[in-house]
Order: structure tokens, then C-alpha cells, then sequence
């Protein structure tokens, strides 16, 4: 689990500088959206479940020809487990991940009607579903404001100080707790796609940063 190299954390930013950082996301990008190809709730949980340990890019170009005739649980377990994994061989961990979606393709059948469940205990009894995955099905698709933390929102929310926490739990409940009600159902969104193309890994793209004026962070570029 990632963890902060600090040993305490800042204090989140107040309340009144939440609402300036996050308007002007939603001023930028006033309907976020995840960039995973999907076609229903089935194919979106299916392309979540692929995208650990891989780019939304790479899952998108390994799924555009298995979503375009595959759409539903019972046609993912026609097509079996060799039809899944030549569709999806150029993704990380293509091998247990063609396994995990073929089980819980089985399990949404059998137990489910073939529906995928709206209920976030529900989908984390999926054989690959973890809490992250699930809370991108619940917000992307039942409009629940569920944070879906990852990387990117990890990085950004101990940098930015909108969300301090030492692990992704934590993370994602100080988002919960901080950031205001109405930011919450397109937080995750906006905060992934800035931490994505702006907010980055090495080397922070602070020049054109339409909210570096409010983020604490010290080593901005230029």
C-alpha cells in the first residue's frame, strides 16, 4: 500500500480555499468523465478491472474490438477464457486478469441476473474488484459520489494539501471529510485527470497549473 514519506501530515487546505481550487477545475472541465471505453455498467466494470497496473490507453485499444461484441456477462463466458485472453494479451497481468473476469462474469450470471450489483460490498466480492474499482462503477455509473483513489489522486492530494492521508483509505476519507458536498460526485474525476497531465509524478507542470497559486507545494517548476 503506498504510503507519505512524512511522518505527519498537513492539515487540509481550509474550506474556503477547497471551494476556489475545485471551481476552477470545474470551470476547466465542467463534466469529467473517466477515459475508459465503455459501452453499460458490464463493460465499464470489466475495463476498471483491467486498468490496475495499466494505462487507460492501453486497456482501451485492448478492449475496442472485445467490447464491440461483447456486451453482457453470459456473452463474455460464451466467448471463454482463450477468446478473452487473445483479446486483452498486450495488458499487464493479461493471464489472471482474463481469470478474474471470466469468474466474476460466472458470479454476475448466477447470483446477479446478470447485473452488475449497485452496492459497493457487493462488487468487492468480485474476484478482481477491489474498493477502487468499485467505487469508479458506483460513481461513473450510479452517480454516487464515491472517491476512487489512485495514484495520480494519491500524489496530488498529499501535495496539493486537499487531501492529506499516509495510505489511499485515508486519502479517500479525507476527500469524503474536506473536500465540499458540491465537488464531491466529480472530485475523483478531476483530480485524477489533473494529476494525469498537470499535477505529474517528476516534474509538476506548475507554469500553466490553473490552481498553483493555492497548492502549498514548494518545489513548483517553472
Amino acid at each position: 500500500m503506498t504510503k507519505t514519506r512524512s511522518a505527519r501530515l498537513p492539515q487540509p487546505l481550509p474550506y474556503a480555499t477547497q471551494i476556489a481550487f475545485f471551481s476552477r477545475l470545474r470551470e476547466g472541465n465542467p463534466h469529467p468523465v473517466t477515459e475508459l471505453s465503455y459501452t453499460n455498467a458490464f463493460t465499464l466494470l470489466v475495463a476498471v478491472a483491467l486498468s490496475a497496473q495499466a494505462t487507460d490507453v492501453g486497456v482501451n485499444k485492448a478492449t475496442k474490438a472485445l467490447f464491440a461484441s461483447v456486451s453482457t456477462p453470459q456473452q463474455m463466458l460464451d466467448l471463454g477464457l482463450d477468446g478473452l485472453t487473445e483479446h486483452i494479451k498486450t495488458i499487464g497481468l493479461f493471464r489472471q486478469k482474463a481469470k478474474n473476469v471470466m469468474a466474476l462474469s460466472q458470479i454476475l450470471v448466477d447470483g446477479y441476473g446478470g447485473e452488475v450489483p449497485t452496492s459497493r460490498a457487493a462488487l468487492m466480492t468480485l474476484p478482481g474488484v477491489g474498493r477502487k474499482t468499485a467505487n469508479v462503477v458506483l460513481n461513473s455509473l450510479f452517480g454516487i459520489p464515491a472517491q476512487a483513489v489512485d495514484t495520480h489522486i494519491f500524489r496530488l492530494g498529499n501535495r496539493t494539501h486537499i487531501a492529506p492521508g499516509r495510505d489511499v483509505d485515508q486519502v479517500e476519507r479525507a476527500i469524503e471529510d474536506n473536500v465540499p458536498a458540491e465537488f464531491q460526485q466529480n472530485a475523483h474525476h478531476w483530480l485524477i485527470l489533473h494529476g494525469r497531465y498537470i499535477c505529474q509524478a517528476k516534474r509538476p507542470r506548475c507554469a500553466v497549473c490553473i490552481v498553483a497559486d493555492l497548492c502549498p507545494y514548494e518545489e513548483k517548476t517553472t
